[in-house]
């Protein structure tokens, strides 16, 4: 049986502001190529299918597009949502999709019955995890006194062996949408739960002969037959680099056979521009950037009036500006502790100087004096 292991469509994401839909659904139906030419027989999407748990009417569409392309490929799917997924919301339907051979693993009381799909060697049951919230998920497992995603995660697999033992299944596969422990984060990735205590270690996916983990952006293994597929496409500028993929996994009658990383094309590069805006606008060797998303790093002395619209006009994916004088000074600490016991008027005068690289006149500190003063008065009187 051969498997193929994706997650973290983000479905709806955009990239500071640039819509993405097209890209995402460009590279998604795109899977439907490898999988026929690699016959593949079971597609496994690990979490975070849309970026956020409402999504918008387009991204369902788009989903809608992926899934029935990916499925007249003769494929089925095994789907978990993520922690940026509504599992109700995702559950609409599922019997139906089921019947059709797309299988959605919603619910944390169903999360020990298994996909059974036969092959030459057997069954080999899929089990889907989806995103569990320690304190919603604990009574629905029936561990009360779990506490944090260690102890539910655990109460999960446990749950999953059990029956696997029941079924007299010898080959097993696990999703999951988690942070284990050795995974190296990408900038794109947001915590699933506050400070370090959503890490769970990779021991608990014990005696599974795969366990497709989703969450973490960046392709990787964790350990022999535990790995994150990654992301699809890139979501942030400091992943640029990072070669995307999906994992083909090879199952035989013993159980894990063989896994192959398969990198696939991106639409669209992504890349970080620096310079004053004459040069980013005129030189010749940003020609190869045309079609790219780009992040424009400013140089320039003085802010430049009009930098984004000036940028667009040659780069018409420039989708972030930042400007960066050569030799600024950055201040250490917080904005707070840098202006703790100075005058509102020092304060506002330094601002206006951070903006414009120019110093303030003396007119327009009477200026911005005599408003300061107004709003203290219009402060007093409500």
């Amino acid at each position: 049986m051969r498997l193929l292991h994706t997650s973290d469509w983000h479905i709806g994401r955009s990239l500071h502001g640039a819509d993405l839909l097209a890209d995402q659904e460009r590279v998604l139906t795109g899977l439907a190529d490898l999988i026929r030419a690699e016959s593949v027989d079971v597609v496994l999407v690990a979490g975070d299918i849309y970026d956020r748990a409402i999504p918008p009417a387009a991204a369902t569409a788009v989903l809608d597009s992926v899934l029935t392309t990916l499925r007249a490929t003769g494929a089925r799917l095994v789907i978990t949502p993520g922690n940026h997924d509504s599992s109700i919301r995702l559950a609409y339907a599922a019997g139906l999709l089921a019947a059709n051979g797309v299988h959605l693993r919603t619910s944390v009381p169903g999360l020990a019955e298994p996909v059974l799909i036969d092959d030459a060697h057997g069954t080999v049951g899929i089990y889907g995890i989806p995103y569990l919230e320690p304190d919603l998920a604990k009574n629905a497992l029936g561990a009360p006194q779990a506490r944090g995603h260690t102890d539910v995660l655990r109460a999960a697999m446990d749950q999953i062996r059990a029956d696997r033992n029941r079924r007299g299944l010898s080959r097993t596969v696990v999703l999951a949408h988690a942070f284990v422990a050795g995974g190296a984060r990408a900038d794109s990735e947001r915590d699933i739960s506050v400070g370090g205590v959503e890490v769970v270690p990779a021991d608990i996916f014990a005696d599974v002969d795969y366990v497709a983990l989703g969450h973490l952006h960046r392709a990787q293994e964790i350990a022999p037959g535990i790995r994150y597929s990654g992301s699809p496409l890139a979501y942030s500028f400091p992943e640029a680099d990072q070669v995307k993929s999906v994992t083909l996994v090879d199952l035989d009658a013993e159980g894990l056979s063989g896994v192959a990383v398969h990198p696939l094309d991106r639409p669209r590069g992504l890349v970080t521009l620096t310079g004053t805006l004459d040069d980013l606008i005129s030189d010749p060797r940003h020609e190869v950037h045309l079609v790219d998303y780009v992040s424009a790093q400013l140089l320039d002395t003085t802010r430049p009036v009009d930098a984004m619209r000036r940028l667009r006009a040659r780069f018409s994916y420039c989708v972030h500006l930042d400007w960066a004088p050569t030799g600024e000074h950055k201040s250490a600490g917080s904005y707070g502790e840098r202006i703790a016991g100075r005058h509102d008027l020092a304060i506002v005068t330094d601002f206006v100087q951070h903006v414009r690289a120019t110093p303030v006149t003396t007119a327009e500190t009477e200026l911005l004096s005599a408003a300061l003063a107004a709003g203290r008065v219009a402060e007093h009187a409500s």
